[in-house]
């Protein structure tokens, strides 16, 4: 009896169901419809892929705004439609550009360089709060342009144009290391070119070649100078030499060097005949081997 009054209750409550699906059927469908378009439409507000070498920061609407405590790595990601992902390039990344510097003396200079950078990813968040997505235009340009203009200006043109003692790398890695503060990576500042006035480029390199040319003066002076030390040296030692010898030569060693000296000419194969000798104390006549 109990059982039977249990399937009665559930037989009612499912008569309900299909009563009220059935009268509910159109408004089921239009709110299944809506869905389905709304889904549609805000799919791309609601699904978002972040791809390889990028990150996403999220803006939150109607809550904390930026999200700057979380960054949104590689895969696919849920959100409310009304918030925002908004997606930056975390790869290295470069950008030419060009500019004009004046030096010391007002003389124009053209800069073609090439910018690597990338953004500091776990400052991400921060980036976009206080810069925004345009980064490039608003901090690294000016930023790198203001120190170049800086410190060449302090610079003379032949400084400049033949990089003397490096100042141009001192002056590209103080605009790195400024640049980067501002949660920014600048990784390097490569000089693709450096354009003078056609007259300026022509006396500055004369200058050069004439410096060369002096260059190679002073060093064949300088050569000069140490093969007539050599030589000085050298006589200085012959004339030691000698006076050494004149001490102990005496006519009867000269004799007998003379008789080996006589004996191993005649032994030559070249030799045909020897005259040695003049007067009761010369040395005999010798002949040759044959």
């Amino acid at each position: 009896m109990k059982n039977t009054k249990i399937e009665q209750r559930k037989y009612r409550i499912w008569e309900k169901i299909r009563f009220w699906i059935k009268n509910s059927t159109p408004t089921l469908i239009t709110v299944g419809i809506l869905l389905t378009l709304t889904l549609v439409f805000f799919f791309d507000n609601i699904v978002i892929t972040i791809n390889s070498g990028e990150a996403g920061v999220l803006y939150r609407r109607f809550s904390q705004g930026t999200d700057t405590d979380y960054i949104y790595p590689e895969q696919v990601h849920f959100i409310l439609p009304w918030n925002k992902m908004y997606i930056y390039q975390v790869r290295t990344q470069a950008v030419n550009h060009e500019l004009i510097v004046l030096t010391n003396l007002g003389l124009p200079i053209t800069l073609k360089l090439s910018i690597r950078f990338h953004p500091d990813y776990e400052m991400l968040g921060v980036l976009h709060q206080k810069v925004g997505p345009d980064y490039v235009d608003r901090i690294i340009m000016p930023q790198i342009e203001s120190v170049l203009r800086k410190n060449i200006g302090t610079l003379e043109a032949e400084d400049v144009y033949t990089n003397r003692e490096g100042v141009l790398n001192k002056i590209m890695w103080l605009a790195v290391e400024e640049t980067s503060r501002n949660y920014i990576v600048v990784e390097d500042i490569i000089i693709r070119s450096i354009e003078l006035p056609d007259v300026i480029k022509s006396a500055i390199e004369k200058k050069l070649v004439e410096q060369q040319k002096l260059a190679t003066y002073d060093f064949m002076l300088e050569v000069e100078k140490k093969e007539s030390e050599r030589k000085a040296i050298e006589a200085a030692g012959i004339e030691n030499y000698q006076a050494i010898i004149s001490k102990t030569l005496t006519d009867k060693l000269i004799k007998w060097q003379g008789v080996h000296a006589t004996l191993d000419l005649a032994k030559s194969e070249n030799a045909k005949v020897v005259v040695i000798g003049s007067g009761k104390d010369g040395m005999p006549v010798i002949l040759g081997n044959q």
